[in-house]
């Protein structure tokens, strides 16, 4: 990166710790000297899997969304423990909790952040394989509801804008890739 473009912290302010994230508002000079302000959500990151069935259909799920007032489909996601968890654990984990599938195998596709205006959320991107069922195990506050769906089904859903939610467009983008393309 050009060092005349990086901004550098000189102040930190904690303005909320909650149980998923924390709120700062950091003072920062910029390259030519002048100083702002950033605030800034701190996340410890988190995964988002494109569970395959073995006859190639792909594990979505379906869960009201409060910030936005909606029910989207989705890809199975969720956030690390902050107690250090590695990405490919808390993949497992949430897979299994929320579609009640386990995957024999997990291979990473990518990474990306999620908003880096205001986050600095680095999201994991899996395909999960193998998948075997075990027990879907809920968080008290979630309702998921989990549809096998054909590759050709997500895409229609996509171009439909039924599929809305950003790390389900970015994974299945990585998907597309790692299977060879983007295309239909």
């Amino acid at each position: 990166m050009k060092e005349e473009l990086r901004e550098r912290r000189l102040h930190t302010h904690r303005v909320y710790t909650g149980r998923a994230v924390s709120l700062d508002v950091d003072r920062v000079g910029l390259p030519d000297g002048r100083e702002t302000t950033r605030e800034v959500v701190r996340h410890p990151g988190s995964v988002v899997i494109v569970p395959v069935l073995p006859d190639g259909r792909l594990l979505l799920i379906r869960q009201f969304r409060y910030a936005v007032g909606e029910i989207l489909w989705e890809l199975p996601a969720g956030t690390l423990d902050r107690t250090a968890e590695s990405a490919e654990a808390c993949a497992h984990r949430e897979l299994e909790e929320e579609t009640g599938y386990r995957a024999g195998r997990l291979l990473p596709l990518g990474e990306f952040f999620t908003a880096p205006g205001f986050t600095d959320e680095r999201m994991h991107v899996f395909h999960a394989e193998d998948l075997r069922p075990a027990e879907q195990q809920l968080e008290s506050d979630e309702l998921i509801e989990v549809f096998p769906l054909s590759w050709e089904e997500v895409q229609e859903k996509v171009r439909a804008g039924e599929i809305r939610d950003g790390k389900t467009l970015a994974a299945l983008y990585l998907y597309a890739l790692a299977q060879g393309g983007c295309g239909d």
